[in-house]
């Protein structure tokens, strides 16, 4: 890799991190701001092999973040929901239980399902009770302690 590739690219990452950029114009121009010249291949080849993602903003429109954003995303999301709506977190000899107040179960289980969390297989959620199946190698007590960490993430 040249110098100025390795240069342009460590740009592209300061970029994408200070400000939203949603394509590959914009990042274009941005470049172009900060004193690089790529033509839009070369945005093009650089957004392949830096790996960058596209994550929804803060104001809902897609942007370029690095790979690995939206895994971290969709942890916090779930993070947040299991300490807005979980009240206890139990593990059976296989299974994790997760109760929330009535009416709550399915979109908690949502956040978590959608979290892709590595080391949950799925979830089946009823009215006030999500059951938490553990992939394959994870201990339920194990999984049940990780998950009630959230609980208390931010609790003073």
């Amino acid at each position: 890799m040249t110098a100025h590739r390795r240069e342009r690219q460590g740009a592209i990452l300061r970029l994408i991190t200070e400000r939203e950029i949603s394509t590959q114009a914009e990042l274009s121009a941005a470049l172009h701001e900060a004193g690089f010249e790529a033509v839009q291949t070369t945005v093009s080849r650089d957004i392949s092999e830096l790996g960058l993602v596209k994550v929804r903003g803060e104001n809902g429109r897609l942007i370029y973040a690095p790979a690995g954003a939206a895994d971290l995303d969709r942890l916090s999301d779930m993070k947040s929901a299991l300490r807005r709506w979980a009240l206890s977190i139990e593990a059976g000899d296989g299974l994790v239980v997760i109760f929330t107040p009535r009416g709550f179960a399915a979109a908690l289980a949502d956040a978590i399902d959608d979290s892709k969390h590595p080391h949950v297989l799925a979830t089946v959620a009823g009215e006030n009770t999500i059951l938490v199946v553990p992939a394959a190698g994870t201990p339920a007590a194990a999984l049940r302690e990780e998950l009630s960490r959230h609980l208390l993430e931010g609790a003073a």
